[in-house]
């Protein structure tokens, strides 16, 4: 086992973290843009409003993977003097442009959709636009799959949103199917209202994006995460309390601090061995921790400083 100071163990999970998540963003890319390039031909070909609102989300959805991508690699850098935490926050900024691109999406497809049901357009090759829809409905729903797996390993909020985003966008491509058997049953403007239908099932995806990206710039963390922290190192021999225990997500990585009593007759290497067994129980036993410092207290004296006691 490596020295509860040594990092490159905790490094080297890290980078092959991002790699993994490279890995995952490319290849659904290749699996979205192989469905939706089907679909702008069959958009082209049928005039569908409902097809061509599926088919803008997605090359959109799509759009997001390269920056995406970009993020994981700036998040590679070392830290500066400048950035002393790195760069990994990227992630982070770059689920606030997915968001705009959502936005962007929904605003397209009200609009043609609003102008579909005040003009309704004649749909030719219905069956075409049926086929696509099961298409994009089976496309995405492999792309969500492999990407959610992947997030969940390598602690990538940002991927897992991306995976749920392509899941949505097979329920959408699901209503695309609706929307052909309403006009196949002789209602004219069913196509249009999936299209509106679709632009508010986005504007969902949109404020859970939000909520996601905005926790993670605010430094929110699940409350579980710290109790299950608290208790690990409260658990370990020679730990007497644990005053404070603080994390925050680093794109796909925790940062932790945290604070410990120790019995004040213990020498000072003593307690220093403990804040190593503490430090190094937190990063074997905390999912996706990058790295934490312990800070040591006498249980019971009183800090010079505040006046408090341990």
């Amino acid at each position: 086992m490596p020295h509860a100071h040594d990092s490159n163990e905790v490094i080297q999970s890290a980078q092959e973290a991002s790699r993994e998540g490279i890995r995952a963003a490319w290849i659904g890319l290749a699996g979205m843009m192989l469905t939706a390039l089907l679909q702008v031909v069959i958009v082209w070909a049928s005039g569908s409003i409902a097809l061509l609102a599926d088919t803008v989300h997605n090359l959109g959805h799509a759009a997001t993977t390269i920056p995406l991508v970009i993020a994981f690699k700036i998040g590679q850098r070392a830290a500066t003097k400048r950035y002393p935490y790195g760069y990994r926050r990227a992630e982070d900024l770059v689920g606030l442009f997915i968001s705009l691109m959502i936005a962007a999406s929904a605003g397209l497809i009200i609009w043609e959709s609003v102008d579909a049901l005040v003009t309704p357009h004649p749909l030719t090759n219905l069956g075409w636009v049926f086929a696509a829809g099961i298409v994009g409905a089976a496309g995405n729903e492999i792309v969500a799959i492999y990407r959610i797996r992947a997030g969940r390993r390598i602690g990538s909020a940002a991927l897992i949103a991306e995976g749920q985003h392509a899941r949505v966008d097979g329920f959408t491509s699901i209503a695309v199917v609706v929307g052909v058997i309403g006009v196949w049953l002789g209602f004219a403007r069913a196509d249009a209202l999936v299209g509106l239908f679709i632009a508010v099932a986005i504007l969902g995806i949109l404020v859970s994006s939000l909520r996601v990206t905005i926790r993670r710039l605010m430094d929110g963390v699940d409350d579980d995460i710290i109790d299950r922290m608290t208790h690990t190192a409260r658990a370990t021999d020679g730990v007497a309390e644990v005053e404070t225990m603080r994390a925050r997500w680093s794109g796909h990585r925790l940062i932790a601090d945290t604070e410990i009593a120790v019995e004040p007759h213990l020498s000072v290497a003593q307690a220093h061995s403990i804040a190593e067994v503490v430090e190094h129980q937190l990063l074997t036993k905390t999912p996706h921790l990058h790295e934490v410092t312990v800070h040591v207290h006498p249980l019971g004296v009183t800090h010079p400083l505040t006046g408090s006691l341990s």
